[in-house]
């Protein structure tokens, strides 16, 4: 009886058995090598996993096993639902030469009681198949990102790509096991940025949002959230365009949250003083074209405070002219426009200088770069160059990586000039009401950028709001920058303000940090 078993496996069904094998070569090879799992964190240092391995049961057929293709296709739509299916079932069923084919590669439990249940002749399941699931769901999809589910070694987006060889550990042919990663994602800061941002770009109808939120201490990114996200459970049932972070692989012109940076170049230089005034008389000509404030007023005598309190675009531009473009440009590059940051993220881009690089550049260029049109940056080196100024002037490297060290990246301004243009984007708080905390002393600044004509040329209706900001102004626990792309109407950026203030609030309860602004607690 053993050697008639013996013969029956290696000869009558050595072809299905080899076959079965070489389908499942790929599956095998994750579990001789395990890959290694990834996990968030919290403020009390608890790992909460965010992708790991697990067993999925698999449903194949044996096309030698079935009689009649029809009526087993057939059994299956009633069983599992056509939509469940390939849609060439009844092709593949007919397929004698394929001696195993596989029907759902990651069958959920229900489909696998079904299909033992109904006991289909030719139709089977395997449930020795290791693959990746992702218990927080679309929680930081775009920062975890996904493991294909027909190559389990290939880690796609996010962190899956970017740490895809320490995941999988040593190829030595030998059983190992992948490296963890643990990042310095905070689940709860996430989470609550996830809900504001997608509530945000729910109620004002945007294209999409993005929301960052930094230690600038250390650099670390305790939330990145985008909107649109995906489940990668299922990533294959989202279009392609859900899969990409827009935090750091798209840009966008900053508008008005680049003036806290021309001001601290200029206050760092020497050029004005916080105490400087200039007369704006409501308009600017510069090479026939007309730069006007927001609020197409004209403000008299005004000191550099009030340009960043008042967002006005003449007195960023008078700052600018004042540092003089070289000097401008030198600090444009101490502050990374012109390089990536260097996030542990894969596909960083970098913004454009462009307008100031080119030949023959004029006056209005260099005037509408000071207040952030004309040139662009990704939101995470925004994010960078405003934590440069909250770290008292020293840019730190981002990261996500959380058994990575802070590293320091430079010196982009004196300590003087960075607590200078904090006070002043303090003013800005006090002036605009939105982002105020009781208790706290808030730094920030809002930002509206009309969305460029790639066709054409020039400016659409659009636009893309903005705002950052920090707390306690002179000490900050935090930096955060939530991006809001194409909302409806293309209202000012003060719609984005309420959701910032909402997590910067949440934020400061959450880490318990003290009040530090006793004339601003509300009884």
């Amino acid at each position: 009886m053993l050697g008639f078993n013996l013969y029956n496996i290696q000869l009558n069904k050595g072809d299905y058995y080899s076959a079965k094998a070489d389908s499942l070569t790929s599956w095998a090879s994750s579990s001789y090598s395990t890959r290694g799992d990834i996990y968030l964190t919290d403020n009390g240092g608890n790992e909460i996993a965010a992708a790991i391995n697990r067993y999925y049961p698999q449903i194949y057929a044996v096309p030698k096993d079935i009689i009649s293709p029809t009526s087993t296709a057939a059994d299956l739509d009633n069983v599992l639902g056509a939509t469940n299916l390939p849609s060439n079932l009844v092709q593949i069923l007919s397929n004698k030469k394929s001696l195993y084919s596989i029907l759902i590669s990651r069958a959920a439990q229900d489909q696998e009681n079904a299909i033992n249940n109904a006991k289909i002749m030719g139709v089977y399941v395997n449930d020795n198949i290791i693959g990746r699931y992702y218990p927080l769901g679309t929680l930081a999809s775009q920062v975890v990102g996904y493991v294909s589910k027909d190559n389990p070694r290939n880690g796609v987006y996010g962190v899956e790509n970017y740490y895809n060889s320490a995941l999988n550990g040593p190829s030595t042919g030998v059983a190992s096991t992948g490296q963890d990663i643990h990042l310095t994602i905070d689940r709860n800061i996430q989470s609550q940025a996830e809900y504001l941002l997608e509530e945000a770009v729910q109620q004002h109808k945007a294209s999409g949002g993005t929301f960052v939120v930094e230690d600038p201490s250390t650099g670390a990114i305790l939330a990145l959230a985008n909107i649109p996200n995906f489940d990668p459970n299922s990533y294959w049932q989202y279009p392609i365009q859900s899969f990409g972070n827009p935090a750091v692989q798209s840009i966008f012109e900053p508008g008005s949250i680049m003036k806290p940076i021309t001001m601290a170049a200029a206050l760092d230089a020497g050029a004005v003083q916080s105490s400087t005034e200039y007369y704006d008389s409501g308009k600017l000509v510069l090479n026939g074209h007309t730069i006007l404030d927001w609020d197409h007023k004209a403000h008299g005598w005004t000191d550099m405070t009030t340009v960043i309190a008042d967002s006005l675009n003449i007195g960023a531009a008078f700052v600018e002219n004042k540092l003089g473009d070289a000097a401008f440009m030198k600090y444009l590059n101490a502050f990374g426009f012109d390089v990536k940051t260097g996030i542990d993220l894969p596909g960083e881009v970098v913004g454009s200088l462009h307008q100031l690089t080119r030949n023959q550049t004029q006056p209005i260029d260099w005037a509408t770069a000071s207040f952030g049109q004309g040139v662009s940056a990704t939101p995470i080196r925004m994010l960078e160059a405003i934590s440069g100024i909250a770290n008292h002037g020293i840019m730190m490297q981002p990261h996500i990586d959380a058994d990575e060290k802070p590293k320091e990246v430079r010196r982009v301004v004196s300590v003087t000039a960075a607590e200078e243009t904090a006070v002043m984007m303090e003013h800005d708080v006090m002036h605009g009401k939105l982002a105020e905390i009781s208790g706290y002393t808030v730094a920030g600044k809002s930002g509206t950028a009309q969305v460029p004509n790639l066709k054409t040329g020039g400016y659409t209706n659009q636009v893309i709001d903005s705002y950052i900001g920090f707390a306690p102004a002179l000490n900050p626990k935090f930096v955060a920058l939530i991006v809001l792309y194409k909302p409806a109407g293309a209202p000012l950026s003060g719609i984005v303000v309420p959701y910032w203030q909402q997590l910067a609030s949440f934020m400061l309860n959450y880490y318990n940090v003290p009040p530090d602004n006793a004339s601003s607690t509300q009884p």
